[in-house]
Order: structure tokens, then sequence, then C-alpha cells
């Protein structure tokens, strides 16, 4: 064999001895506990890491008299790392029971927290389902900005309400804005009691003395956007733009008073605020009442805000409805990314109430800035609140008066295109206030650095545009 031919031969031979050796094995991966908060920077231990929920799906059960729930939440998400274990938050109440994938996990409470490890690692990007079997007494949450929020019961009612957090008063989830999912609700409670939701409601039904009622919400929701309400109401359900309007007032207060007025200008209104932001983003309308001394305040929670009785104690109240429907698209359909952005919510919220109100025929949107501009207390800045001012004045009114100064500086028709862009484009999602930044600019074609630093940051009052 010529020198060639070996070299060729011996070429062979190492070809099929790498054709022959076993494959070495691939290493194994390294897993990891996903972090106990979502790292808010007001609010580290709001919420989880580690994984993205889509989907809750409650089946609960609540006696008012014994004051005792009891609940089985399915929940569905998707590992954003490889997961050695996970947190939920649970405030009050206790797994009995947990299973990830139908495989028996072990679960601890360490605090508000509900501390779940998988029989396996979970591997990043795979989807998996948890089953927590759960109950207790529920109760409050100390919560810093709003007062106490969550859960909150009476002799034959109970509500579960509240911002930044409440949601982990009452079922086991991710509570922080930034993981948005679906919600459905089945809510077992005594006959002659209404169980008040958001979403779409489904069939009701009744055995032994329990009734048991169907909500669901099939857009993606901040956590602190779902709600129950237990008590006696008269529930009216009509169709609104072919989609179902519940609304509901407490027996307590009149059938035809102020409250039920006023809930019944929803359709109105929130008609002309789609004139101005686009499309309504949901699939249900409507509006809860409450007769509780206790919540002194309204919440835009999903598709059917929640309000305090006070608000209509002096008589019909559209502008309020304006403020909580105009958050349907401004911190509902786009929800905050963290919460130093809460200005995005309650100043467009704000600048709600004057578009409203100018389109009522009581004040016109200019009245308003330049009654708010002149009483201001410009120390008080809206770009970064802080946590004791994330509900203060700056937050509402600065807001307010930003959102109509930034309209005037780039014009109407570059802030229309902003406003229905903003909720086409961010729907279902999160945003933040350098996503408003970017766009407003790219629309505009204008550099609004100068302009934002001043009317989010600036300690004094900025130049009227």
């Amino acid at each position: 064999m010529s020198s060639t031919g070996r070299a060729l031969a011996a070429l062979v031979s190492l070809s099929l001895l790498g054709a022959c050796s076993p494959a070495s094995p691939a290493a194994a991966p390294s897993f990891s506990p996903g972090a106990p908060g979502a790292g808010d920077p007001y609010f580290p231990t709001y919420g989880n890491g580690g994984y993205d929920v889509s989907g809750y799906d409650l089946n609960i059960r609540y006696d008012p008299g014994g004051k005792q729930l009891t609940g089985t939440a399915t929940i569905t998400a998707t590992a954003t790392q490889n997961l050695s274990r996970f947190d939920l938050d649970l405030a009050h109440l206790s797994a009995k029971s947990v299973k990830v994938d139908s495989r028996t996990a072990t679960s601890a409470a360490d605090g508000n927290e509900l501390v779940i490890t998988p029989a396996k690692g979970i591997v990043k990007g795979k989807a998996f389902t948890v089953v927590v079997d759960y109950g207790g007494t529920p109760g409050q949450l100390a919560n810093k900005t709003l007062g106490d929020g969550g859960w909150l019961s009476g002799p034959d009612s109970a509500l579960a309400l509240g911002q930044p957090e409440s949601a982990s008063t009452w079922f086991p989830v991710n509570d922080h804005p930034s993981d948005k999912a679906t919600f459905r609700l089945a809510m077992t409670v005594p006959d002659g009691l209404a169980v008040l939701s958001i979403g779409v409601p489904g069939p009701s039904s009744t055995a032994a003395g329990w009734t048991t009622w169907r909500w669901t919400e099939s857009s993606p929701l901040a956590s602190y956007l779902s709600t129950v309400i237990i008590g006696k109401y008269r529930v009216t359900t009509t169709t609104h733009d072919g989609k179902p309007m519940v609304t509901a007032v407490p027996d307590s207060l009149p059938a035809n008073g102020p409250a039920a007025q006023s809930m019944a200008r929803t359709g109105e209104i929130a008609d002309f605020l789609a004139t101005k932001f686009g499309p309504y983003p949901f699939d249900a309308y409507g509006g809860i009442v409450v007769d509780d001394n206790r919540i002194r305040y309204a919440l835009e929670t999903q598709s059917r805000p929640a309000y305090g009785q006070a608000f209509f104690s002096a008589g019909p109240n559209p502008t309020v409805v304006a403020h909580e429907l105009a958050h349907q698209w401004f911190g509902d359909s786009v929800a905050l990314e963290r919460w130093q952005d809460i200005w995005l919510n309650e100043g467009f919220a704000t600048y709600a109430e004057w578009l409203w109100q100018e389109h009522d025929g009581t004040e016109s949107i200019q009245e308003n800035f330049d009654r708010t501009y002149a009483s201001f207390d410009w120390t008080q800045t809206p770009g970064d609140p802080g946590v004791a001012h994330l509900f203060g004045d700056a937050v509402y009114n600065r807001g307010g008066m930003t959102v109509y100064a930034l309209r005037k500086t780039i014009g109407d028709a570059a802030f229309d295109k902003l406003l229905t862009t903003w909720t086409s484009r961010f729907r279902d999602g999160n945003a933040d206030t350098d996503d408003m930044i970017k766009l407003a600019e790219q629309l505009s074609g204008k550099d609004l650095g100068a302009f934002f630093q001043a009317w989010l940051y600036g300690k004094s009052a900025p130049a009227k545009p």
C-alpha cells in the first residue's frame, strides 16, 4: 500500500472510531430558587421571581358567619429560569397541600410567602401547573400607602380590595402588576348573598343552601385589579355594545339614589372615553358600590370598578366614574411595570375627569388646569413620588397637569395619536415612563427630555405651555 493509501486508511479508521464512540453526556442543568420579590424599587418583596403566571383559576367557598375561607387555586405559569423552588404570596391563609404538574410538592410558610419546592426542578421555558388547596380566616395587609388592603369581613358580607396589594389575602398569587394573568373565579356563599367580581358573568348554581357565582376575566390583569365583593345587592345585568354590563348597588342604599344613577351612566361615559383613548379594551362593563365606611376610595378593578359609597353622599357623581373608567385603558389594559410610575395611571385618569367635565358642560380642561396650577405645591413630584406619597396630590393633580401640558406642547394631532397608539401598542401589557417619553418624541418629532424633567421631577412650577 502506498503512503497515500496508508494515510487514507488511517483517516477512515479514525472516522469510524469517532462514529462508534459513545457521545459525551450533556451537563445536567443547574437549578436555583426564584427570587422572593419582583424587584420593584418601592416594594422589593412584592411579587416573586423565576416564573411568569398566565392564569389563575379559583374555586372558593366562604362562610361569613364563621369567617372561614377554603379554596383550591389552579395556577398556570412558565419558568423564566431553571427553578429549584419558587414562592407565591399568601397572607393569613395556610396551604393544606400543593401539587406541581400533578406531583406532590413540599411547601412551607415564610411570613406572607408560600415557599414551594417541586418534586423535581422545572426547566426554563417549561409551562407548569400548580394546584394549591388552602384555607383559614382571611384578613388585612398593613399597606404603607392607601391604608389597609385586602380582605374585610362583616356579619353577612366580605370584600377583598386594595392597592398596591390585596390579592394575596384571598388566593395564592404573584402579587405584583408586572406579572399579569387571566382570572377565573367560582365563589360559593350562603343563599341570599351575591358575589360580585370582574369580567364576564357565568351561570350560577344552587345546592343545599349554598350558591356558586362564576366570573371570568380573559384579558390579563395585574393582581391588585382582582376583587370579590360579597353581600346583599341589587344586581343589574344588561348588555352594552354587545358586551355584558353588570352594575351592583347594596340593598342598604336607595334603589334609584345617587349611587344607582351614577352607575347607570357607565356605558355613556365609557363610550365617550373611547372616542379619545381608542376601543374599550375588555369584554365586560360595570361597577360595584360598596357601603362600608372602611372603604373611602374607589378602585379601578378590571372591567368593573369598585366605589366607596361616600363618593355619592352629595348626589350623583359621574366624575369619579370617568376617573375609574379611564383606568380601564390607563392602568388596567396598560399596566405599570413598577410602582414608581403610578402617575401614568392617575395622571391620565385625572385628565379624563377634566375631559368628561368639559364634555358634560361643567368646567373646561383649561379652567381645571389653571385652577390646579395656581394652588399647587410644586415641591411634590409625580415622577418619583416615594412610597409615602404614592397616592398623593402630585401623582393625581400634577400628573393630570403634565398630561394636559404635553398636549399643548406637542399639539392636538400628535397628542390624539399618542393616546390611541399607547393604548393599542401596550394593550394587555406593561409600560413605564421611558416608554411614554419615547413614544411622545417619536410621534411629535420633538425632544421632550426637558419637558418631562420639569413636569415630572422639577421642584418648582414649570412654565405654562
